[in-house]
This record gives structure tokens, sequence and C-alpha cells, in this order.
């Protein structure tokens, strides 16, 4: 199994990406002199359900098109309960 390597000094300028590396599922093994020190790897958690897109960056609207102010309509509504 080929796995990702990274230096620190690589580590400490990339940190996020390489974090999003390993929430999207990679194992990245940490060098320091090329010698391998510390393994990255990602945590799954079975209650969690991870999509396709984690870690590729990037955030989407859920909504294309907006809702002409009717989320916010809603929402008033919603707490107009409490």
């Amino acid at each position: 199994m080929v796995m990702k390597q990274v230096s620190i000094q690589d580590l400490k300028a990339t940190l996020s990406a390489v974090v999003a590396a390993a929430e999207a599922g990679e194992t990245i093994e940490i060098t320091r002199h090329n010698a391998p020190v510390a393994r990255l790897a990602p945590i799954r958690d079975p209650r969690v359900h991870y999509g396709a897109l984690v870690g590729r960056g990037g955030i989407r609207p859920a909504i294309r098109g907006g809702t002409g102010g009717r989320a916010l309509q809603i929402l008033q509504e919603d707490r107009d309960g409490r």
C-alpha cells in the first residue's frame, strides 16, 4: 500500500490541506529528515455519514437559485412559537 508522505516542514505550510486529505480517507505519513515519525489517519465514526466530497474543498449551496426570502419567513414563523 502506497502511503502519502509529507515532511514536518511541508506539513506546517499545508496543514489544512493535509487534514482535509485525511478526512477524505487518506493516511499520511509524517517524516523528519526522510524518516517516518508519525501517521495521520482518518477517524471513522459509524454514526456519522461522510459524503464523497468531504475534504475536497468548495462549498455549494444546498438550494440553487435561492428561496426568495421564504426560508427566512419560515425561520421567523418557527421562532415566533417559542
